[in-house]
Order: structure tokens, then sequence, then C-alpha cells
């Protein structure tokens, strides 16, 4: 039996207008290629950094949102390292005290403990010639991600698997995403991951050396790399291999990981304080103003959901895992007046719509109107539920009334007392066999003969009312 050991880094762009320690706009994402770009983030000699305010202020709300510990005193330090991406030689960066400590987020009952938030500037943006670092022949830099304002979420070790860790990113995705904090758009590299993993032999004792792979950009690759470097690492141990701590890349081509170099020790980036900046003194009054800011988070209004609504707990958690898709929700609730009702069509229907067309909340053309409408169909007893469902895409895509679609189409519900008894009368006259098998006691075959039924007339028969009427007849 081998024991998995995942520790993540998580990098996160703060939602600023400019860049950590400069005025240049902080919107580089397809932007014209180093156009913001100023002395102090392009590392010109004499230029001097100047903290940006409002990213302390969310590196504070990240702590709170997170549970974490606020320090009172936090430092930034000097990260020494030659890459091409980095202009200055080093990085701003919290080493020694950190502006977060002591946080944690429960997954399923694990406490995932984040050791530290720090802050710190991002990189440039290295643009390899067909996308592949491992393959490519070329290089270019963009520097107008160079200074944007980040922090950087370190877990401890809690991680028992790779869909834990999935899970954990899609969840402090979200959460930040509530509190506004970030995009946390992984696409646009606003959210980016280091894996940590190791693995250890219960049987023998034995552990692997750790192996952190770098820059995994989307949650499904996440749990990805890290499930084959598990079983790499496993087969490592097996084979009795020579093992190096080491830093490799995920290649999502081949479905593999790579080695890059073998793995920095901290004592290899000579950190030192930064002698530019103060250090960063965190009083209680900011503190309370910024948790003065903090919205409701995913967990809290699932938690209110369940309790308002009268919801499953899995479909609360769902719907308030996204934070439009759970205002949308509450939209509909106080139009439709039953909690239950939307969450079974959000859960159903509509999520799957959403995923097969990759709309976003904002794109949809259907309104808490049209469930509305939906619902007073369906309790009037006009169509029944297969119907509903049957129309629903229309009604999802085109913004269509269900009442007019039913009417158009003559959809409505076959409810007459007389014309469905005569319609099983028929079935019965047609099936002599099965009627003998049920009176004999075969009593599943109730559902074929009102599926007869409900095939004779396009699935617009009642079917309750269908349902009584051959238990009546099969007395």
């Amino acid at each position: 039996m081998y024991k998995t050991i995942i520790g993540l880094e998580i990098h996160t762009q703060l939602l600023t207008k400019t860049k950590a320690f400069c005025k240049c706009s902080a919107d580089h994402f397809e932007n014209e290629i180093n156009k913001n770009v100023c002395p102090i983030c392009s590392g010109q000699p004499g230029s001097l950094p100047v903290l940006n305010e409002e990213a302390v202020d969310l590196a504070i709300m990240a702590g709170l949102a997170l549970n974490g510990k606020i320090n009172e005193i936090s430092k930034f330090d000097r990260k020494n390292y030659f890459y091409p991406d980095l202009p200055k030689g080093y990085q701003i960066t919290q080493y020694f005290y950190p502006i977060v400590s002591d946080a944690y987020i429960k997954i399923d009952g694990d406490k995932i403990r984040i050791n530290r938030i720090h802050m710190e500037e991002d990189t440039a943006k290295m643009l390899h010639q067909g996308d592949q670092i491992s393959t490519a022949k070329e290089s270019l830099i963009d520097y107008n991600r160079a200074g944007i304002p980040l922090i950087e979420i370190v877990t401890e070790p809690d991680i028992k698997s790779p869909s834990q860790a999935r899970e954990f990113m899609e969840k402090l995705r979200d959460i930040l995403r509530y509190a506004n904090i970030s995009s946390g758009d992984m696409e646009k590299g606003a959210l980016r991951c280091d894996a940590n993993i190791s693995i250890i032999d219960e049987e023998t004792g034995k552990s692997s050396k750790r192996v952190e792979i770098k820059n995994i950009n989307s949650f499904k690759f996440v749990e990805k790399a890290l499930e084959y470097e598990r079983e790499r690492l496993i087969e490592v141990l097996k084979n009795n291999e020579n093992m190096v701590q080491e830093t490799r890349g995920w290649d999502a081509t081949t479905k593999s990981t790579f080695s890059m170099r073998t793995k920095e020790e901290e004592a290899d980036y000579r950190y030192f304080p930064e002698p530019d900046i103060p250090y960063l003194v965190i009083e209680k009054d900011r503190i309370e103003k910024v948790k003065n800011r903090l919205p409701e988070l995913p967990e809290q209004k699932s938690k209110r959901f369940v309790e308002n609504y009268d919801i499953p707990e899995y479909d609360a958690d769902v719907i308030s895992s996204n934070k439009e898709f759970a205002d949308f929700y509450e939209e509909c609730v106080e139009i439709v007046k039953d909690g239950k009702f939307v969450s079974n069509w959000f859960i159903g229907d509509i999520l799957r719509l959403m995923k097969e067309n990759e709309d976003e909340v904002n794109d949809l053309n259907f309104k808490p109107e049209h469930l509305k409408d939906l619902k007073d169909l369906l309790d009037s007893n006009k169509i029944s539920t297969k119907i509903a469902k049957d129309i629903f895409p229309q009604v999802y895509s085109e913004g269509i009334m269900p009442s007019i679609i039913v009417k158009e189409k003559g959809l409505e519900q076959i409810d007459d007392d007389e014309e469905l008894k005569k319609m099983a009368l028929e079935i019965l006259k047609a099936n002599p066999k099965n009627v003998e098998k049920y009176k004999n006691g075969k009593n599943n075959l109730l559902g074929f003969f009102v599926g007869q039924v409900m095939k004779q007339t396009k699935g617009k028969a009642n079917p309750s009312k269908v349902n009584e009427i051959f238990l009546d007849l099969l007395k």
C-alpha cells in the first residue's frame, strides 16, 4: 500500500487596477505586447518600488476568507535567481514574515491547512513558439505581466489524492471569485499551480524524493499530472531506481511529466530583506474595514440555501459554488416561490445545457419568468413532466415562454377521464396475455400498460390519471 502526500503552491493574481509596486496598468491579458512597462517593473537602475495598498487589502481579504491569521507585521524580501522573465534579477516577495499564516479550507471533513499566504510580484510572460517549453525552438517575452500583484497560497502536505488536490483548487477558486479577490481564470494565468508530491511505501517505510510539478494551468491537468507522477514514483520505488529531488513540467499533449531541473533548495535563492520597502504594519482597524467588505462566501451561502429553501446539501453546494449561478438561483426562487422546484431544474437541465453550450449566466436567454410559467403549467396538469423536459431546450435557447410553445405545438396534457379510459380499454384488449399475467401477480406490468398510453399520446396523457384508470380496470 502506497501513501500519497501532496502539497500545493498556488499563485493568484489580484484584481487591482495597477501593478504591485508601480502605476502601470495591471490589465495585461490580450493587451499590446510590452505596452504596460515602466522603469520600476522593468528593473531599471535607480527606480524605487511603491507598494500598492489595494493589493495589501486584497491579501488581507484572502486571509480572512480562508480562515487565516492576519499578521500585524510582515516584510518584503528579495528572491534572487536568473531567468529571462525576471528583469531585476530578483523577485520581490515575502519569505521571512508573510502577511497571513495558519489558514485552512475544509474538503469533505478534511482540514487542508494553509501554512502561509504571502504577497509577491508576478514575472513576465514567456511566449514559446509552439506553446510547449519542452519543444519550443524560440521564446519571446512580454513584460506586461511583470510586476502584477500576486498572493502565493502554500498548503501543508495534507492533501491525500490527486482528486482532492483538484477539489481544493476548485473550492479555492470559488472563494477567491466570490470575494472579488481574483478572477481565478486558470486559462488566463490568473491562477497557477505548482504541485509537490511524494510517495511512501507503508509496508517498508521507504519513501520517494519530493517532486515539484510546475505551472499546471487547468484543474483537470492538476489531477492528471499528479496521477501520472504518483504512478511514476511508485514504479521508481518498486524498482529501487536512483531518486532525485527535482522539478518537472507537465506536457498536456503526451499527458506525462518531464524533468526540467533538480529541485532548488531555499538557500539557492539567497533570500534577504528588501531594503527599499519598509515593514508592513497592519492595524486592527484596517482588518475590520476589509472584513466589512467581505461578502457571503460559498460555504455560508450553501448552508443558508439548505435552511431557507429546504434543498439537499449536495444541490446547495453545487449551486453556491458559482456566485453568478447562485444569484440567478435566488432570482428564480423569488419569482417561482419554490426553492426545491427551482433547484431540481438548476441541478438537472439548466446546468447540463449551460455546460453543453459553454454558457455563462449573463449569456442566458432563459429568465426566472420562464421557470414560473413552466411550474404553472405543471401544477395545473396542462403538461406532464416529460413534455416539460422535451420543450425545455427550446425555452432555454430561444427564451420563448413554455405556455406559448405548448399552445403552438398542441402539447397540452390529455386530462379527459373518458378519453383516457377508452385508450386504456383498447390497450388491455390488445394485450390479453399481459392482462392475465398481471392478474396472476406480475404487478410490474402496470408500467407497461401506462407506457403504451403515453406512447400513443406522445407523452401528452396525464400519467397519474392513466395509472389510476388501469388500477381500476384491472381489479
